[in-house]
């Protein structure tokens, strides 16, 4: 070991060293219960109860190879992002003419649009989020993952929603008010329900590290730098003034659907910015490809800690430790080693179509995630 590397130690709050984004492969019980549901061939209360169940196996699993902090797997969801919108007021779910566009295919086309003005008074979530924390008990923390302020603000301003958002708020600045109000509100309930470790999913400085769209927003007149300024300033001013003892994190990548990618670039253009948002703990970053650059952008950390992604959640071939080992010592000329943690780049199921890796590849990669941090932290 070298002398950056003897003075790793462990961590007792989240993140934690070897960690995991969030969402897990759909259990076929819960795929076909999901199926029967849209068939009408189930109740909603049936389909709870197989939820219920399949996320009590999902702790447990989560338990077992050495996560101490859990989530439900996002298991009642269908999306990683549009079902927390959905449950918002003044939101409903959508059909487009098409999906949004991955390497090679295209996803399923929802979004979610305005009928009113934009607000919290109640999400289903935050029930879900109860039952995560008695499943969980007292041993680990129960996480709660939903999409950040910024993305619910670009999935507003998409073309295709443009004219409805328009409806109701006739200037960015309002728009983005009610979010950040909005937000803040539904990390009070949950912090009300007990949780004390959230995460916010941000795919829009993925977006925003790509050349091709730096290049096709300047040719339309946009300035690229604004929106980033932009979408920091909504997430700030969302999760500004929270309790003490909430943990905030925020997740970063390029597209996690059916194990292909949406984007690709280094963070070097939105560094400085994005790390600069005040009241974020920690920064899960996506690092298993060349598509995400080097590790040069983490200069520009303050305090915070940063989960490196270096593990792919798109494949089942288990990386090699002696690669990851040395990624880590070459990120730890930028960041201290005791403000570095390990993941996977992303959670295994995005949507509910899930990646191209069996359950047993998902779990022999945490496995792999926790040897290597026990190798490091000490």
């Amino acid at each position: 070991m070298s002398i950056v590397i003897e003075s790793a130690k462990q961590r007792t709050a989240t993140p934690f060293r070897h960690d995991m984004v969030g969402s897990f492969l759909r259990p076929h019980a819960l795929k076909e219960a999901r199926i029967q549901f849209q068939n009408n061939e189930i109740s909603a209360d049936v389909l709870k109860k197989i939820e219920d169940q399949e996320i009590i196996k999902l702790v447990k699993k989560q338990k077992s190879v050495g996560l101490q902090a859990v989530t439900d797997g996002e298991f009642r969801r269908s999306w990683w992002h549009l079902d927390f919108m959905w449950g918002l007021d003044g939101v409903e779910k959508a059909n487009l003419e098409k999906g949004y566009p991955f390497q090679g295919m295209e996803t399923r086309a929802e979004t979610a649009r305005l009928y009113g003005k934009i607000g919290f008074s109640y999400h289903p979530f935050v029930e879900h989020f109860k039952f995560l924390k008695d499943v969980a008990g007292s041993d680990v923390i129960a996480r709660q993952t939903i999409p950040a302020p910024a993305q619910f603000l670009a999935e507003l301003q998409r073309p295709e929603n443009k004219a409805s958002t328009d409806a109701f708020y006739s200037s960015t600045e309002d728009l983005a008010a009610d979010i950040a109000k909005t937000y803040k509100a539904a990390i009070l309930a949950f912090y009300e329900a007990g949780c004390r470790s959230l995460q916010l999913d941000d795919c829009t400085w993925g977006m925003l590290c790509d050349k091709n769209y730096w290049d096709s927003r300047q040719q339309e007149g946009v300035n690229v730098s604004e929106i980033a300024q932009l979408y920091a300033r909504v997430n700030e001013e969302a999760i500004a003034g929270l309790p003490d003892d909430l943990i905030i994190t925020t997740h970063v990548c390029r597209g996690n659907y059916h194990s292909t990618w949406a984007s690709s670039g280094g963070y070097e253009p939105v560094a400085e910015t994005l790390f600069g948002i005040d009241n974020i703990d920690a920064y899960y970053l996506e690092f298993d490809t060349d598509r995400a650059g080097d590790f040069a952008p983490l200069r520009y950390l303050k305090n915070q800690q940063v989960v490196l992604g270096l593990h792919s959640s798109k494949v089942g071939e288990l990386e090699d430790r002696e690669v990851i080992i040395s990624r880590i010592r070459e990120a730890a000329q930028y960041v201290d080693i005791n403000h570095i943690c390990l993941s996977p780049q992303c959670g295994f199921a995005s949507t509910e179509e899930g990646n191209l890796l069996t359950e047993e590849q998902q779990w022999n990669k945490l496995a792999l995630i926790k040897e290597i941090a026990d190798e490091i932290w000490k």
